[in-house]
């Protein structure tokens, strides 16, 4: 069955305009970029990261908030303003000594087929686009923003037997 291959995974990729969000992006008077997160996206994160999941965020995104939010969770690497993906997750792979099988990405556009096609798991929302959807093993029952990661970590963390309800972790 397809979810055994989620046992293997110590890696996480993460998109953030259209994953981790729901790819609306509202600009402030001064220019700010403001994204919505989903605390329960935000608490699987912390949670994978807790039990010693690599976990990486590679977005086209260049604001400094995108930062702060998963710095906040104990993500280390953050990789912004990123066109081609494909590089970043190669050298990323190779600096945490990952295979590709043991690797899951999740993404919902067209800049993120390259790099899903050399990881073991392709993931996505619900509303990623038809070309996403076509090459992925798991399609989330969830939307963009709606907690489509917290759909996938939970999978990842329940088959790993690394999913519990440890209350130190705090749903941010």
């Amino acid at each position: 069955m397809f979810f055994d291959q989620f046992k293997k995974i110590r890696g996480l990729v993460l998109d953030v305009d259209g994953v981790l969000t729901d790819g609306r992006v509202f600009i402030t008077e001064n220019g700010e970029q403001l994204r919505i997160y989903h605390v329960k996206d935000g608490y699987a994160i912390q949670l994978a990261v807790k039990q010693g999941f690599k976990i990486a965020i590679i977005t086209g995104g260049q604001s400094a908030s995108i930062r702060k939010r998963f710095n906040g969770l104990g993500v280390q690497d953050i990789h912004l303003g990123i066109s081609d993906k494909l590089p970043v997750l190669s050298q990323w792979m190779e600096m945490h000594v990952l295979q590709p099988a043991e690797v899951l990405y999740m993404g919902d556009d067209i800049p993120d087929l390259l790099p899903m096609g050399v990881v073991g798991v392709a993931v996505c929302p619900k509303d990623a686009v038809e070309e996403v959807k076509a090459l992925c093993n798991y399609i989330s029952p969830k939307k963009g923003g709606d907690a489509a990661v917290r759909d996938v970590l939970e999978k990842v963390l329940k088959l790993q037997g690394k999913w519990d309800e440890d209350t130190s972790v705090k749903s941010v």
